[in-house]
């Protein structure tokens, strides 16, 4: 149990039997009336984000999540198998918790898994990463100016967005937030 004005970004909250992480949190104490807080929670199951305001020193239940750096290493058909590096443990994640990291993911990358009670909640990947670009149709003379862009296949076999003057076989760098590009690398 803690209380809502020990509140941090990251921590995973238990209401009403749902697991809900702190994206963001502000302590507000208007001129008039008590203080309270106001939160955006996220589902840590369902990935829904909600509004919700606690009055100031409210109990919340809190959940313990283990979150540890593992290695990618294959997709055995039906699941992702990640490792710890420390125990050399492996562990199946189903492709419904990967869900859109699947896109971004090459074997023996780290990603940050998620766990509670022993069942995986989710996988989250590094802000960017670095991918070679597989196929795009070449650009034209006289394309690099105009700011346009065209769809690129990435070796995890996702497709982006990249401007005209890339070629297959560049590295890129990409959101994994969002699947945007964010620069070519050398």
């Amino acid at each position: 149990m803690a209380t809502t004005n020990d509140l941090k970004n990251g921590m995973v909250l238990n209401l009403e039997g749902q697991l809900w992480s702190v994206v963001e949190f502000q302590h507000v104490k208007p001129g008039k009336g008590p203080a309270f807080v106001r939160t955006k929670l996220k589902n840590v199951t369902s990935g829904k984000t909600v509004d919700k305001t606690f009055n100031a020193g409210t109990k919340v239940e809190t959940s313990n999540v283990d979150k540890r750096t593992m290695q990618y290493l294959y997709n055995d058909g039906t699941d992702f198998v990640f490792m710890d590096p420390d125990t050399y443990d492996q562990i199946p994640v189903a492709p419904e918790v990967v869900g859109d990291a699947a896109k971004y993911m090459l074997e023996n990358q780290e990603a940050v898994v998620a766990r509670h009670d022993g069942n995986v909640l989710f996988v989250e990947l590094p802000a960017s990463v670095v991918l070679e670009i597989t196929y795009t149709e070449p650009g034209l003379q006289g394309d690099r100016s105009t700011g346009g862009t065209k769809p690129a296949t990435l070796e995890t076999g996702a497709e982006i967005s990249v401007p005209l003057f890339l070629e297959q076989g560049t590295k890129v760098k990409v959101d994994t937030r969002d699947g945007s590009y964010l620069g070519r690398v050398n």
